[in-house]
């Protein structure tokens, strides 16, 4: 087979497909594994770092675009370039040397159009040409299934495409990024802006969507409502039931009881008119794409969606889980086999040998045609000893037992119940009442940790007495009063739905369409990166896992408010044409065509859009109010805020430093972070109480405690206990 170079995406995922052979050496840059029966004269395995090339910045286009300037705007390549990563330059060349010298390359990065593209990047930029290429395509990186791989490549241009759907989205989002933030920025800065607002096509209808869910619930009005409320005492025992009445006056709902001849607080003869019994069949849960074991791990532990995406890897790189950004919730047979033939020692793991319903495929979990690029997130053939769970994090223990209670959930008996529902007739008026009662636990008892909340829940469920049709039953009707109540803010988890489903804040059925055929904004792969941009650049805010836009955040919603930018209609239809792309249906040089036609008009129409908005000045004002944390102690004119430069530095400065005022504090001194409350404390008193957990520089980053002071040159100082 001659001289043959895997290119893997990570060095820990090329250290797993040379753990699947002999290492025969390894250095830095690579890893040689010894002849085998796939690699007749062995393999050398390199590896990208994630990315190794980046896009050029608009000043490497030219000096110019240094300084943003609205003058400047239209920042449009005329072709884009990508160069090294100024910190990856020696691994790159280290790849591109093997490539040139290698008789076949195999294209190892993940199974995504990322991956896709990471690949094509070194490549091309290289200028590698002329050779094979082929491609290996798992979901595991268990070492069966990479050999299974590596035995079965697939053809080096069968996946190109995602490649250039991959390299279009990347650079039509640097063309927002590049022209929209500075334009924001400048505009709003024109009318008293002291930051600076970052745009992008994803992360911006993100916000606003947020931002719309929250002026709902600040514009909300209460209003009451009124219902009809039955208790009813048989011989069996006592019920409720609710007539199917619901008005907003209550003089309607008395005007129907005296048409019924009933007063409230009375007793009447009431007939049960019907009583409905049905055994009920609740099936296992889908299997967990990233998108439900986010919302589902959110829910049960708060945990952050970054927080989930980083455990599952960690979990797939241990080779315990199968591929983590995965939008599909169903396998192939191939993968339902294996499981099927473990399933017993899947049981031994989670100490729970319940009885096996079905070891059949069920079309509910198990169906090819369904499955894409990856399938959904199950174990894999390695099963994890005591020792090595014992071993694992509380996060990695929670969502491994997750999957793998879920997994064993297709072979576990249905949830059963039987609902019972009672028609009760008071001088005909009809109260419907509704009980269940748990016939078999089925496959919920596979998650003990949820026993008790579901027992919890279950007894909240009404039981209602044994009655028969016809029997009479004393009925006592009330009026009951409520009042409707706002939308509920959402949680992290919860954003994964609001993004998926933005598709309905649009009002365009055709875009509708694509936005819930493509996924709505991001996808499983990119969501949580999303969020917790957001949150970095402080749009949004999360406390107790409740979600809410910040002040900085609002100013960015009041500026592009009406425009396309606020809504999920322009990712509509970026999607719908990056599929087309990736798909060979559509180009490249038409879709950033469409994209400078956008930048190009929002460069036009925003500026009279902001004039417009008399709220921007108002709101301007609420930010800057937010920011300011105390009086400057030294020049006791301006404000203390804190300063996020572009180039990601924070500290503390005077608002007045346009004025010549130079008091500055940094935002991490020896080694701890300085919140605002100790800035606080620093401008106002001079002094802070005791802190915990500076590091030391000379003594190798021992700890130690001590209180901050300013002296009388302002400069920060360590005051010890004596």
């Amino acid at each position: 087979m001659g001289n043959v170079v895997v290119v893997a995406e990570k060095p820990s995922q090329a250290r797993d497909y040379a753990n699947a052979y002999e290492i025969e050496q390894k250095n830095k840059y690579s890893i040689k594994i010894k002849p085998n029966n796939t690699f007749k004269d062995g393999a050398i395995i390199t590896w990208a770092v994630g990315h190794l090339l980046e896009l050029y910045k608009p000043q490497d286009y030219d000096e110019k675009y240094k300084r943003w300037s609205l003058e400047n705007l239209p920042i449009i390549p005329d072709t884009f370039h990508y160069q090294v990563m100024e910190d990856k330059k020696a691994q790159f060349n280290e790849v591109v040397k093997l490539l040139k010298q290698a008789s076949l390359i195999i294209n190892g990065t993940d199974a995504d159009r990322a991956g896709e593209a990471i690949f094509q990047n070194i490549v091309s930029h290289a200028n590698i040409t002329g050779k094979p290429i082929k491609r290996l395509w798992i979901n595991s990186l268990h070492a069966n299934e990479i050999r299974k791989g590596m035995d079965n490549l697939i053809d080096g241009k069968e996946k190109e495409r995602k490649a250039i759907e991959e390299q279009a989205r990347e650079k039509s989002d640097w063309l927002i990024g590049m022209n929209l933030s500075p334009l924001v920025t400048l505009l709003l800065q024109e009318k008293g802006y002291e930051g600076t607002i970052g745009v992008g096509r994803v992360q911006t209808p993100t916000v606003y969507l947020i931002y719309q869910r929250q002026k709902e619930i600040e514009n909300f009005v209460s209003k009451p409502f009124y219902q009809l409320e039955g208790n009813f005492k048989v011989a069996n025992g006592n019920y409720k039931g609710m007539a199917n009445i619901k008005e907003d006056s209550k003089e309607v709902v008395q005007s129907l009881l005296k048409e019924h001849e009933l007063q409230e607080e009375t007793d009447y003869n009431g007939v049960i008119e019907s009583v409905d019994k049905k055994e009920k069949h609740q099936k296992a849960p889908q299997l967990h794409s990233l998108d439900t074991l986010q919302k589902v791990s959110n829910k049960k532990w708060k945990y952050t969606l970054k927080q989930v995406l980083d455990t599952v890897q960690e979990l797939y790189d241990k080779k315990i889980l199968t591929y983590p950004r995965t939008e599909t919730n169903f396998i192939t047979e191939n993968e339902f086999n294996y499981i099927k033939d473990n399933v017993y020692k899947y049981q031994k793991v989670i100490g729970n040998e319940f009885p096996i319903k079905t070891l059949e495929p069920r079309k509910e979990y198990v169906d090819g045609s369904k499955v894409q690029e990856h399938y959904a997130i199950v174990p894999t053939l390695k099963i994890p000893t005591d020792k090595e769970i014992e071993n694992m994090t509380s996060e990695q223990k929670n969502i491994y037992f997750e999957v793998l209670y879920v997994t064993l959930g297709m072979f576990a008996e249905n949830y059963i119940y039987e609902e019972t529902t009672i028609i009760t007739d008071v001088q005909g008026i009809k109260f419907k009442s509704t009980g269940k009662v748990e016939k078999e636990k089925g496959w919920k008892a596979l998650f003990p940790e949820s026993v008790k909340k579901e027992t919890k829940k279950d007894n909240k469920e009404k039981v209602l007495p044994s009655v028969e049709q016809n029997e009479n039953a004393t009925s006592n009707v009330n009026i009951k009063e409520g009042e409707t109540k706002p939308p509920k803010p959402y949680t992290e988890g919860q954003l994964v739905d609001m993004m998926i489903t933005c598709g309905k804040h649009v009002e365009d059925e055709e875009e509708y369409k694509m936005l819930k055929e493509t996924g709505g904004l991001g996808t499983n792969a990119t969501r949580s990166d999303i969020v917790e941009k957001i949150k970095k650049e402080n749009y949004i805010e999360i406390n107790k896992n409740i979600v809410s836009v910040t002040e900085k955040g609002t100013v960015l919603c009041e500026a592009i408010q009406g425009t396309l930018l606020a809504s999920p209609s322009m990712t509509a239809k970026w999607e719908g044409y990056l599929k087309k792309i990736g798909e060979g249906s559509g180009t490249q040089e038409q879709f950033l065509k469409t994209t400078t036609a956008f930048i190009n008009k929002t460069i036009q129409d925003l500026p009279q859009s902001l004039n417009a908005n008399t709220n921007i000045p108002k709101i301007i004002e609420k930010e800057r109010e937010s920011k300011r944390i105390a009086k400057c102690p030294s020049c006791q004119k301006g404000d203390i805020v804190k300063i996020n430069t572009k180039q990601k530095k924070t500290f503390y400065a005077c608002s007045e430093y346009k004025s010549g005022c130079q008091f500055i504090l940094p935002n991490k001194y020896a080694g701890k972070v300085l919140t605002t409350s100790v800035i606080q404390k620093l401008c106002q008193k001079k002094e802070t109480p005791e802190i915990k957990g500076f590091k030391s520089t000379k003594n190798k980053g021992k700890t130690f405690s001590a209180k901050l002071y300013l002296d009388n040159d302002f400069k920060l100082k360590f005051s010890f206990k004596k």
